[in-house]
């Protein structure tokens, strides 16, 4: 279990940006992997993910390091930018920009 939960932190540490989603960017498995990956893609940013489907200890670990309970989960720098609503929001009113710079 330890190991897993060092992973993620290793993952999140040394990728600028990294999504933690269901499907990937081109195949996403949800509305909300799939809202997230648009608008990262508007961007012209780029970025890493990692699909929670096909890693569950992944999906079932990630919640209890980022506090945060569902996906998509984006990160920048090795912070938690959010989840779909959040990365929406910050989209609409310019501030993702900035975060993704």
């Amino acid at each position: 279990m330890d190991k897993v939960i060092n992973d993620i932190k290793d993952q999140i540490s040394e990728n600028k940006v990294l999504l933690f989603m269901k499907g990937s960017p081109y195949q996403p498995q949800c509305g909300f992997s799939a809202k997230v990956t648009q608008i990262l893609f508007s961007y012209d940013v780029e970025f890493s993910y990692i699909d929670v489907l096909e890693f569950p200890e992944v999906r079932a670990n990630l919640p209890k390091i980022s506090d945060w309970p569902t996906f998509p989960q984006l990160f920048v720098d090795g912070e938690l930018i959010g989840g779909c609503d959040i990365v929406t929001e910050m989209h609409q009113n310019d501030e993702l920009s900035t975060v993704l710079s």
